[in-house]
Formats: structure tokens, sequence, C-alpha cells
């Protein structure tokens, strides 16, 4: 499936049904008078957000949407029936803007959300809304209004709570494979991943948390370099970055710094999230020798929490990692809800 993170599509309103002129004519109503009904609402264009999409694919060759109109009044104070509304299925995480003022109009985070984007236009008066003691027999009636009309662009934001980043081949889909069922395409050399992975980690309470396998990022992703800008929207709602490190790599702290500097650049919060760093491969190291304990004693200078070894192809590690994962996710949790409860005061 190919995945689409980004699109524009265009928006319209049903028009209103117009207001007619009518006049009742029944032979045991003396004198009559206007009975023009007025015209149906315009259906309006409205997102959902589900469960069972991943990418806004469906948006790649079909742009443009329009909600169903509304019909004209009749005789006799009948109401035009209103238009059917536009419901258009969007992916969990779609954010949506104005393409041409750039203004946020919706986040859909949660399951079966709603967001208008294009209001359908009112319904013309008729005639029997303009009776009045000056003009008994009014001639005239109202069209119905057009439809909002609008261009937007739809950004998809994936929902994962960790985010794996690191440089290209630093093992991010052997990880994500490794605890999930995810399986992602691995291969050795740069740029394998070229969409997110998502899967679903089982906690030990049996409910499952969704971690993300972010493609490789490099120095300058921020700048447009490499598969990273592409990508680095879709870790702005994690939780927790997984940070991973490739101990076999000529500079492994320089590519710790790199990974740092793009996250700085990019701004959005991304440099203050917190982080577990964890070097991988290595397997193919001795952990105890003096050179691989020099470059553990030189990382935790900039990194102050623990570093982690594993290996992802091996499952070394692996059950030591995801217990410092769940213990950041509660400690997130309880101090989100104290925040929450001091709001409430």
């Amino acid at each position: 499936m190919q995945f689409i993170d980004q699109v524009e599509i265009e928006v319209e309103g049903g028009k209103g049904g117009d207001g007619v002129v009518a006049f009742r004519r029944e032979k045991y109503v003396p004198a009559g008078g206007p009975a023009g009904g007025n015209g149906g609402k315009g259906g309006s264009v409205i997102l959902v957000a589900v469960e069972h999409l991943q990418t806004l694919l469906d948006f790649q060759y079909n742009h443009k949407f329009q909600a169903g109109h509304g019909t004209r009044g009749g005789p006799k104070n009948m109401t035009g029936a209103n238009g059917e509304d536009r419901l258009i299925q969007v992916p969990l995480g779609t954010v949506v803007y104005d393409a041409n003022t750039d203004e946020m109009l919706g986040d859909l985070v949660e399951k079966n959300q709603q967001l208008c984007v294009a209001a359908g236009g009112k319904g013309g008066l008729g005639n029997k809304y303009f009776l009045s003691n000056r003009n008994r027999a009014p001639e005239y009636a109202l069209p119905g209004l057009e439809g909002e009309n609008r261009r937007l662009r739809l950004e998809l934001k994936l929902l994962a709570e960790v985010g794996i980043i690191g440089l290209p081949n630093a093992g991010k889909s052997t990880l994500i494979s490794a605890l999930s069922a995810a399986r992602p395409k691995i291969a050795d050399y740069p740029f394998t991943t070229l969409i997110p992975n998502l899967g679903v980690v089982r906690k030990p309470t049996g409910d499952g948390t969704v971690f993300a396998d972010i493609p490789g990022l490099i120095e300058g992703a921020h700048l447009g370099a490499g598969l990273g800008y592409e990508f680095l929207r879709h870790i702005e709602r994690t939780r927790v970055l997984l940070h991973l490190i490739d101990i076999t790599d000529s500079n492994p702290i320089e590519n710790y710094h790199t990974i740092q500097e793009e996250l700085k650049a990019y701004g959005r919060g991304l440099g203050e999230r917190p982080q577990i760093v964890a070097f991988n491969k290595v397997d193919a190291v001795d952990v105890d020798s003096e050179e691989i304990q020099a470059l553990v004693s030189q990382l935790q200078q900039f990194h102050q929490s623990p570093i982690f070894m594993i290996s992802a192809v091996a499952g070394m590690g692996l059950d030591t990692l995801l217990q410092e994962v769940w213990q950041q996710l509660d400690q997130l949790s309880a101090v989100e809800k104290n925040q929450l409860q001091v709001s409430q005061f």
C-alpha cells in the first residue's frame, strides 16, 4: 500500500433550495394569503475520523467533494427537503488546514470525531415569510444561498506513543519487528524504510502501545535533506522517543549529536521530548571491553539517564528496555493526571 500523508482537496457545501411564491386557493379559505414555503438547507461536508484507514491514499485521485443541494419550497407552506450531508472518512491523526490561509481547522484524534469543513447554504425564504399588515400579498421570495467552498490541506500525523528514531541502518525496523507483529522491509543499506511503520507492543497488563519506526533522519533533515523532513511530523504526537544508535558505527557519539540537532532544529518541542537511548547491535561487539565502556561513559556526559545495551536481531536486552519505556509512559500519565486535576480547581 502506498503511504500518502499530505493531500489537498476541495470541498463544497450544497446550495440551499429556493423559496417559492404561492397563494392559498382553497374554496373555503376566504382571502387566501401567501403560502410559499422556504427552501431546504444545503448539505454540509463533514470529515469523520476512523480507525481502519492508515493513509490518505483515497484522496490521491479524488480531490473534490460536494454535499447535496436543498430542494425548493412548495405551495401550502411546505418547506423543501434538506440536502444530504457528505461524510468523508479520514484516518485518525488527520490535521485539517485551510489551504489558502494556512489556518488549522481541526485535529481529528478520536474515533468517530467529526469536523464540518464546508457548511451548506441556507434555504431561501418563501413569500409567506414576508406577510405583513402593509403587504398582505407579497409576490416575491428569496433564492437559496450557496454553500461554503474551501480548499483544504490534510496532513496525517501518526498516533503513536513511542517513536523510534536514529540514523539510517541503526536497526529501527528490526527492533519494531522484534517487539511487535509489524514486518517492515529490512536490508543492510541506508533508507530501507521509506514509510513510517507502526507496531502494537503488548504491555504486561495486556493492553497495547503503538510504536512508530520513523524513516532514517540524516544531517540537514529539517531543511529537507534525506527522508527525515517528510516524516518528522509523525513524531510530534509521540510521548517518548526511543533513540537507537549503531554501536558498530565508526563514530556513535557524533551520530547521537546529529539526531539531537535535527530534533532541536525542527522545533515543536521535539528537542525536549523524553528520550530513551540505546546502543543497538551489541551482539557484534564485546560489551565488557574498555573501548565500549569508554563509549558508554562518553555518551552519559550528554545523556544523564541510563544507556541501554540491546541487540534487536538477537533479542538481547529488549525486556529491560521495555520496562523503561513502560515506566516513563506511566510517569508521564501520572504527571498529566495531576495537571488535569489542578486545572479543574
